[in-house]
């Protein structure tokens, strides 16, 4: 389990538990400061210590490997555990060049020294204010609110109004300050995977491009930095969506705090001031404690716990509560007290005094306590009736309506369900179809209504639905599978799944899907890809139920799902799995085949210049889209796609999906633009080898002798190098590889790489 998400509604709660996530965050910050720190310090030594090289190559690798990014929820997404491992990578590559001491290092300051500090100081150090901002709050509020309850319920009413509103002026500060600060805390933990990650590669560019020694002998690298390119922006593009979502759910918060009071129908919890009573002549002293009082047992345990003394938590106390009485300020001078029976100790009356008078009345109701006759304990819950959107008849008839339309008008419109129409316009045309008079109008020849109206208002429909087209009841399951599990195990378990849903269900997603594919097979007008699709229809086709940032933490995977769902939707919808696992039950993961990684060469490897690089994505906010290629795999590598001067073209393709629509161009090499004399030689080598891995056979091959072999293991590629099969494959024109544990052959009219233990030879 990684860092818990930090919930808005805790930041009303202020638990203890809320107070040591926020700590936790703040030392994962801080080792992060630390790292940074570190890596500006051995970058330095790099550029002004050349005869030092070697060292200082050796310590910053060092620094690379023994760091590890935190992650927020219980799962990371493919690009996610890539962008992990990436940093173990990187350190794995510098040890290799550790005898490659003539590299040149003119631009490193540039790539990597500038943007890590600048991100140390601006992000970094924008949290640090906030806590400091946020610790003042702190002390403010609570030192005020001591005093308020202090004050004397005899003083008129005028200095207690005037008390009061002076203490919820500095509540509503404290609280604003501590939403703000939660906010900053989770942006930059998800910030600083990219912002850490892409300078790295940077300076990868400028290491390597001053390498001469060929890009024949860079492809070790070349593979792996175009997959992380593309983790780093699908990364930065599902960021910027759950951002959005998280900023409209703490406004939503701002604006009705008391609806998000973390509450369960199990247990109520808050802050209890509780009498303590001491023999004579002492007194008695009110010590503050966090409650919490699980109903069905009527058991409350306290926990002492006090902001102002470094947030240390003390023994914990549990009580059985008999009965629960309010305490009238003419018994005792002290405001919102409730009187406790105990059944523990007969005859033992506990005095508790709440924060405010809402909060009395929300521990009168939670304890069953009883309020002076006409006084309503109960807080309502009013929300503004939206579009009354139902999936019947006349809403499909809508869908099968847009989806004409949009396919004969605007196919080919750049930017189709990210440009959004005018808010009135789009509100006016389905309060229009969804009425009686829908079956009279027919978008795709009136010319009322433009295409960027019609994807907004069935993108609105969708969303207005009661229940999610994928359902409430099956949102877990189908997020479960995008956590774990191999391409295989993820597309069985997500077509069990669509198969449970009601027919309606079911009959509407098919439709919707068979038309994204056809949107996104025109990705090279409308730039609409299988990922920008998935991070526009994600949250539409399927969202949680309860509104949280640990579950907008999971909008990541919902693009995940709607991504396999587009691209496999012809094998979902040609007819039900002939066998599924029970609901609600693991999923089943492919099994784990022999590893195929082999020992890196100690020769350079690819190069990477980001800013030779016109990388745009699309966000449901409406940023830039961009083009990627649909090559079939799941979350990690068809949504980004460079310019032609910075790509290389692919070695191979997933099984299921055609080269045609591969989305990939065959481009120049990028030392081939760089290098001058032998490097642009073998940059031309470099050039024409990949040319026979993308299936021409040089002569030198055809001469070979032509064997064939059969795959006793099914083997899913992990990069586009190598060939994807199952058990029984055939392969042909088989031969050694320079790769040492590889051969190379051709599947399908595709040639790649294959794991020699896999196959056995005819």
């Amino acid at each position: 389990m990684g860092l818990h998400p930090l919930e808005f509604s805790e930041c009303y709660l202020d638990s203890p538990g809320f107070r040591e996530k926020i700590k936790s965050h703040e030392a994962e910050l801080e080792k992060t400061n630390r790292f940074i720190k570190e890596l500006y310090k051995d970058g330095k030594n790099l550029i002004n210590a050349t005869k030092q090289l070697g060292m200082a190559q050796r310590k910053f690798a060092q620094c690379l490997g023994e760091f590890q990014f935190e992650y927020i929820g219980d799962a990371k997404t493919d690009d996610e555990k890539c962008i992990d491992d990436s940093l173990l990578e990187f350190s794995s590559f510098l040890k290799n060049l550790e005898d490659q001491r003539e590299l040149m290092m003119r631009n490193i300051t540039e790539t990597l020294m500038k943007p890590l500090e600048k991100f140390r100081k601006e992000q970094l150090g924008a949290a640090r204010a906030e806590r400091k901002k946020y610790e003042k709050e702190t002390e403010k509020y609570y030192s005020s609110l001591e005093k308020l309850l202090n004050m004397s319920a005899k003083k008129k009413e005028p200095q207690l109004q005037e008390a009061d509103s002076q203490v919820e002026v500095m509540r509503l500060h404290f609280q604003e300050e501590s939403l703000d600060y939660v906010c900053k805390l989770q942006e930059i933990q998800e910030r600083k995977k990219f912002e850490c990650v892409e300078p790295m590669l940077a300076f990868f560019q400028t290491v390597f491009t001053f390498y001469h020694q060929g890009f024949e002998l860079a492809n070790d690298f070349d593979h792996y930095k175009q997959d992380l390119q593309i983790n780093i922006q699908n990364t930065r593009s599902r960021f910027e969506g759950a951002r959005l979502e998280v900023n409209e759910l703490m406004k939503r918060i701002r604006e009705a705090p008391q609806e998000y009071r973390q509450t369960s129908p199990i247990s109520s919890e808050g802050y209890l001031y509780v009498q303590e009573k001491r023999p004579p002549p002492f007194g008695s002293s009110w010590v503050k404690r966090y409650c919490t009082f699980v109903k069905e047992q009527k058991i409350l345990h306290m926990v002492t716990f006090d902001h102002r003394s470094g947030g240390k938590m003390g023994e914990t106390e549990s009580v059985t509560l008999k009965s629960c009485v309010r305490k009238t300020t003419d018994v005792l001078d002290r405001r919102f007290c409730l009187d406790l029976d105990i059944t523990d100790r007969p005859g033992t009356v506990l005095t508790v005094q709440s924060m405010s008078e809402d909060d009395h009345k929300f521990w009168m109701q939670a304890m069953g306590g009883k309020e002076p006759l006409g006084h309503y304990l109960g807080r309502t819950c009013s929300k503004e009736r939206g579009i009354d959107a139902q999936l019947d008849d006349l809403g499909m008839g809508f869908v099968q309506n847009s989806i004409n339309a949009i396919e004969k008008r605007g196919i080919n419109d750049q930017g189709l369900y990210r440009v959004v129409g005018v808010s009135s316009k789009v509100q006016k045309l389905l309060a229009l179809m969804i009425e009686e008079k829908s079956h009279e109008v027919d978008l795709s020849t009136s010319e009322e209504w433009d295409v960027k109206t019609i994807t907004s208002a069935l993108k609105l429909y969708l969303r207005s639905l009661p229940e999610p087209l994928m359902t409430y009841g099956l949102y877990k399951d189908f997020i479960n599978p995008a956590k774990s599990g191999s391409p295989e195990s993820r597309f069985q378990a997500i077509h069990c799944l669509v198969h449970k849903l009601p027919d309606k269900n079911q009959h509407t997603l098919g439709l919707v899907l068979k038309h994204l594919a056809n949107v996104a097979d025109h990705s090279k007008q409308n730039l609409m890809t299988v990922a920008n699709l998935g991070v526009v229809f994600g949250p539409t086709l399927m969202r949680p139920q309860e509104e949280t940032v640990a579950a907008i933490m999971d909008l990541k995977f919902q693009n995940i799902v709607v991504e396999i769902l587009i691209k496999q939707h012809q094998k979902i919808f040609a007819g039900a799995p002939e066998s599924c696992p029970a609901s609600g039950g693991p999923v089943l993961l492919a099994p784990t085949r022999q590893s195929k990684k082999v020992a890196r060469q100690n020769r350079p490897l690819a190069v990477y210049n980001p800013q030779a690089l016109d990388i745009k994505s699309v966000s449901p906010d409406g940023s830039s889209p961009t083009p990627a290629a649909d090559d079939g795999s799941t979350g990690s590598s068809d949504s980004v796609e460079s310019q032609p001067s910075s790509r290389s073209p692919p070695l191979a393709t997933p099984s299921d999906t055609p080269p045609e629509k591969s989305g990939h161009t065959p481009l120049s090499s990028p030392l081939s633009n760089t290098s001058t004399g032998g490097g642009a030689s073998h940059a031309g080598s470099a050039g024409s080898r990949e040319t026979n891995l993308t299936g021409a056979v040089s002569s030198d091959e055809a001469q070979a002798e032509e064997r064939k072999a059969e795959a006793v293991y099914p083997c899913e590629a992990e990069h586009d190098s190598e060939l994807s099969f199952l058990i029984g494959a055939i392969f042909t024109g088989v031969t050694p590889s320079r790769e040492p544990g590889w051969l190379e052959g051709v599947l399908d009219g595709k040639k790649g790489l294959i794991p020699e233990n896999y196959v056995k030879f005819l």
